[in-house]
């Protein structure tokens, strides 16, 4: 049974409470809708939490942010041109109609797509930098899912990172993902010497994510991460179509706001 989690849901005052099973937790109507920031015939736009995955699980429609969309919807179809990481929090737009989601994944499959992050990163960034290094499989790793800088045989891939504040020993940053390879900029991040905070597998200590698999979120590893998630947040998403440059943003999450403010003295808005 994993242990039961508090997250603080973006946009909202209080505290949201997934029910815990005993594999994950099941979203719920009301959580749903304190998520969604703009809803159309054509589109629905939600700030996603953190722990929410985002394709269908075999665990039924609620346990996936996709599936329950669709049944809060009574959408059959729902399309997703683009997904973000089970901890990532951040803005998501779904289509409702095969119209806009060709016009939005047309964007996507052209580049005619950006993102822009925030993310808070172990140690005192100073200045800007671009990072640009090939991201591979690191053969060696313990999960599969892994990726590393690598010199050669990887896929080129840039990221910006942009510092807004920093104390404590943590900066916040904009960061603008040039390319769109997996797990970039937690790689990227890393290959600086500054993971981002909460970062399990691309943190100081990558055994911390077995461990997190074996035992769930114990007090110990809650103490060493300092959060139960990587800080990773998506404010915003633009798609050049042939309607114009459609621009999506979301607010700082409440978990990473305030961690901000607590440890760095910093108000983010």
């Amino acid at each position: 049974m994993l242990p039961r989690m508090i997250f603080c849901m973006p946009g909202r005052l209080d505290w949201g409470l997934m029910p815990a099973t005993d594999w994950g937790w099941l979203i719920t109507p009301e959580e749903l809708r304190g998520w969604i920031l703009e809803e159309t015939s054509d589109l629905i736009v939600l700030n996603k939490p953190p722990h929410v995955v985002c394709h269908r699980s075999r665990y039924g429609p609620w346990s996936s942010l996709i599936g329950a969309c669709r049944e809060y919807l009574g959408d059959e179809v729902l399309r997703m041109p683009f997904r973000l990481d089970r901890e990532t929090s951040g803005i998501l737009v779904l289509a409702r109609t095969k119209e806009a989601g060709v016009r939005l994944q047309r964007a996507v499959q052209f580049k005619a797509f950006r993102k822009t992050y925030h993310a808070v990163l172990t140690g005192h960034l100073e200045t800007a930098v671009r990072v640009t290094a090939a991201i591979g499989p690191d053969v060696g790793a313990e999960f599969y899912s892994r990726q590393t800088t690598v010199a050669e045989g990887g896929d080129a891939a840039e990221t910006e990172f942009i510092p807004i504040a920093s104390g404590g020993g943590y900066t916040l940053v904009r960061v603008h993902p040039h390319s769109g390879r997996r797990h970039q900029i937690r790689v990227h991040a890393a290959s600086l010497g500054f993971p981002l905070v909460g970062d399990k597998l691309y943190g100081p200590d990558p055994s911390l994510m077995l461990r997190f698999m074996r035992e769930g979120m114990s007090a110990e590893l809650a103490e060493r991460l300092v959060l139960d998630r990587q800080g990773l947040h998506c404010s915003q998403v633009e798609f050049e179509t042939e309607r114009g440059t459609e621009v999506f943003s979301a607010p700082a999450p409440e978990d990473l706001a305030a961690f901000v403010l607590a440890r760095m003295g910093w108000r983010w808005k």
